[in-house]
């Protein structure tokens, strides 16, 4: 089945893709390139993760036209300044060896984040045509509100699993018509050990990972980046797009805790904000 795609007037992205964290080197350019012979159209890198470089190679070793491979990079949240960000976009496309990415973030925000002049700095990398889209990545909802006032953002990257809801972000993402794309979509490994999420596996004849997947990609303007290194697990996570949930399913999952945050490094004050 092919993956769905989100389409909006400032981004077209598949709704499924490789999350690229923490894998590095040869280890990380094979597990792309494995993934873009399969079928994957959508890498998720960063300057962070110390492996843009592999993730470039791959793209070029695939073959592929440019114009298929959906690529998103983010900078990290040590460059609160718009010239800062700058650098960091040009730095980014260096080490990828590309002309353009299809999507740059703000990775996190900080304390020191001027936002207006963030904002602009990637409003002029678009209109420049190295980034053909924006977005921010783990704001809170009332910073989200504020930078969509400020800048064509296109996406906001946020963790996001069957056990954390996101409610408010969801609302002000579909409102604006954006793509919120999920993170750690797999809860770091939990779904495969949930009882309920294994009886609807079961009843499918498919896998946890792939239920927990299903249930996001049954989200209108969701997209989900699983992280998976090996070719097995990549063919599973590819499996998902292709499961459809019934309501009871829907139901059981909607019913689960929605409240676990697994990734809280201490960079947001208020997720509540």
């Amino acid at each position: 089945m092919p993956i769905p795609v989100f389409e909006s007037p400032l981004t077209r992205m598949p709704r499924l893709g490789l999350g690229t964290w923490p894998m590095r080197g040869a280890a990380c350019q094979r597990a792309v390139e494995t993934a873009l012979a399969m079928g994957y159209r959508h890498l998720d890198t960063a300057e962070m993760y110390g492996n843009e470089e592999a993730v470039g190679a791959a793209i070029r070793a695939s073959g592929l036209p440019r114009e298929q491979v959906y690529l998103t990079s983010k900078v990290w949240n040590d460059k609160p300044r718009g010239a800062a960000i700058r650098r960091a976009a040009e730095d980014s496309l260096r080490r990828l060896g590309l002309a353009w990415m299809d999507l740059f973030l703000i990775h996190w925000p900080s304390p020191q984040l001027d936002l207006p002049d963030a904002l602009a700095a990637l409003a002029r990398l678009r209109e420049d045509g190295l980034a053909r889209a924006i977005g921010v990545a783990n704001f809170p909802p009332g910073l989200l509100q504020r930078a969509l006032g400020l800048a064509p953002i296109a996406c906001l990257q946020v963790e996001h699993h069957v056990y954390l809801g996101q409610p408010r972000l969801l609302a002000i993402c579909r409102a604006q018509g954006i793509v919120m794309t999920s993170y750690t979509p797999l809860a770091k490994g939990a779904v495969t050990r949930d009882p309920a999420i294994g009886a609807i596996a079961a009843k499918h004849g498919a896998t946890a990972g792939q239920v927990a997947l299903a249930w996001l990609l049954a989200m209108p303007g969701v997209a989900a980046i699983p992280k998976a290194a090996s070719a097995a697990r990549q063919r599973e996570n590819l499996g998902a797009a292709a499961l459809a949930l019934d309501a009871a399913d829907l139901a059981a999952l909607a019913a689960l805790p929605k409240s676990r945050r697994l990734v809280d490094p201490g960079f947001v004050a208020d997720w509540d904000a």
